[in-house]
């Protein structure tokens, strides 16, 4: 969807405000990639084997190319819902998104045309790098994903050690996915 805005410029909201599939799936890969360090069991595997109950016999029960299988589709969601986490403008245009905003947005001499034309020229590639997306991924992991981890762990009558490798894990991968999103976020395409 392709808004003109003013005379000569054009924005195209749904590529600005979307990263392409390419940066989601690269995104996606990056919990299985960790996920292969961080639990070998020269890093923190047989510490986390110890910690969750796990022993090499039960783990060979598994179906691991499901395991794997669903693990990456839900790494794929993952990385998707991340893109309004670490990307600020997608905010500004999901404010404009219902009828009367792309309505607006459609007349290029409405207030609300000149003024997503002021901001995108002003601030439109602010904040697109790959610290700032490690930020917002590690800010997610330490402020959603640790509580939840750390609740169920804690029902589950598991201990810190398990909390802390498990919730790590995911501090690190959260960070990793936000940069990559944040990073390679295509800018808006003006002109």
């Amino acid at each position: 969807m392709g808004v003109h805005l003013g005379k000569s410029k054009h924005i195209n909201m749904l590529n600005f405000t979307l990263p392409g599939p390419a940066t989601i799936a690269i995104a996606a890969l990056v919990p299985t990639i960790i996920g292969f360090i961080w639990y070998n069991p020269k890093v923190f595997g047989t510490a986390w084997m110890n910690a969750a109950g796990v022993t090499p016999e039960s783990a060979k029960g598994m179906n691991m190319p499901v395991v794997f299988g669903v693990s990456l589709l839900l790494s794929f969601l993952l990385a998707a819902s991340l893109v309004p986490m670490v990307l600020h403008q997608f905010g500004f245009f999901s404010m404009m998104m219902d009828e009367g905003g792309k309505a607006a947005l459609a007349d290029h001499n409405s207030e609300i045309a000149k003024h997503a034309q002021f901001m995108m020229d002003t601030f439109g590639h602010s904040f697109h790098t790959f610290k700032h997306g490690a930020l917002h991924g590690t800010i997610l992991g330490i402020f959603t994903i640790l509580p939840v981890i750390a609740t169920g762990a804690m029902f589950e009558r598991k201990g810190f050690k398990y909390i802390a490798i498990n919730a790590g894990y995911w501090i690190v991968s959260l960070a990793i996915m936000g940069a990559i999103i944040c990073h390679f976020m295509p800018y808006p395409k003006l002109g």
